[in-house]
C-alpha cells in the first residue's frame, strides 16, 4: 500500500486519503540464524480494526513485540503517527508511548494488586496526580469496559477469564489510547465470552475513535470485528483486505482456513 508522506505533519496517507498511524515496512528480525520475519510490510489507517492472522508460530506475537520495542529488528522502518521511532527524540517517544495500550496475552495482569490497581499502573508510569483522582479515572475504565464496580477491589486470582481480559483492557484504556494493541484478546474464553468481548472492542472503537491492532486467530472475531486483515506466512504478508478479499484469494494457507469448514459454518451461522 503506498504511503504519502506529508513534509509539515508527522502524518501519512494511504491512496485512498486514509490516516496511516502505524507504518511497518521492510522489517526483518531473527533470532541467531532462524529469521522469522523477512522484510514485511504494513500499514494500518486510523479508526480501523485490523486483524492479524497467521499459523501458530509464524511470527505474529514477535511483530507485535518489535512494533513495541520489546523485540529488535535487524533491518526496516517502524513508524507510529508518522514517527520514526527509532529515530525519535526522548520527548516524542514519551509521547508516543502514552498514546499506545496494550493487551498482553493471558491478561498479564499483576497478582498482588488489584483490579483497580492493575488499571492505575501506566498513570502513575507516566503521569503526576493525586491518589483521589487516579482512582476516579480507573473506575471510570472499569466501568467502561463493562466489569462491575466491585470487581475494581478484587484481585486477579478472583476472577474470570473474561473479567481477566476486561481488566487488562481496561488497563489497556487508562491513558486513553489512539490505538490498542490486542494479542489473542479471545483466547481462551467460551464462545458467548468470546463474542461479547468482540462487541466491547467494535463499541469502544466507535466510541473513542480507536485504532485496534488485533493479534487473533479466532475466525468469528475476524467475521465479526475486523475491518481488515493481514495474513502473514512465508514471513510476511501474504494477503491483506477486507473478509471478502480473504473468501476469495487462492492462496493455499488462506483459502483453508478462510473457505474451510468451520469458516462455511460460520458464514452460513451470519446468513440465518
Amino acid at each position: 500500500m503506498a504511503v504519502i508522506e506529508q513534509t509539515t505533519e508527522h502524518t501519512g496517507l494511504d491512496k485512498e486519503g486514509g490516516e496511516i498511524v502505524l507504518s511497518a515496512h521492510d522489517i526483518t528480525v531473527a533470532f541467531d540464524d532462524k529469521v522469522i520475519l523477512d522484510r514485511l510490510s504494513l500499514d494500518i489507517k486510523r479508526g480501523e480494526i485490523l486483524g492479524f492472522v497467521g499459523a501458530s508460530g509464524a511470527g505474529k506475537s514477535v511483530l507485535l513485540r518489535t512494533i513495541l520495542g520489546l523485540t529488535k529488528k535487524q533491518s526496516g522502518t517502524i513508524k507510529l503517527f508518522g514517527v520514526d521511532i527509532e529515530k525519535a527524540s526522548e520527548r516524542e517517544r514519551l509521547r508516543i508511548d502514552m498514546r499506545l495500550g496494550v493487551l498482553f496475552q493471558h491478561g498479564a495482569l499483576f497478582s498482588a494488586l488489584t483490579v483497580l490497581e492493575n488499571v492505575q499502573v501506566p498513570m502513575r508510569e507516566y503521569l503526576d496526580l493525586p491518589r483521589k483522582l487516579m482512582d476516579e479515572l480507573a473506575m471510570l475504565k472499569v466501568e467502561l469496559v463493562g466489569l462491575p464496580p466491585d470487581a475494581a477491589r478484587k484481585f486477579p486470582s478472583e476472577l474470570s477469564g473474561g473479567m481477566i481480559k476486561r481488566a487488562a483492557l481496561a488497563r489497556a484504556l487508562a491513558l486513553d489510547p489512539d490505538i490498542v494493541f490486542l494479542d489473542e484478546p479471545t483466547s481462551g474464553l467460551d464462545p458467548i465470552s468470546a463474542a461479547e468481548f468482540d462487541e466491547l472492542v467494535v463499541k469502544l472503537r466507535d466510541t473513542m475513535d480507536l485504532t485496534v491492532y488485533m493479534v487473533t486467530h479466532d475466525l468469528d472475531t475476524l467475521f465479526t470485528a475486523c475491518d481488515h486483515v493481514a495474513v502473514l506466512g512465508k514471513k510476511k504478508v501474504l494477503v491483506e483486505g477486507t473478509i471478502e478479499d480473504m473468501l476469495k484469494s487462492e492462496e493455499p494457507w488462506v483459502k483453508s482456513y478462510f473457505r474451510g469448514k468451520r469458516a462455511r459454518q460460520l458464514d452460513l451461522a451470519a446468513r440465518a
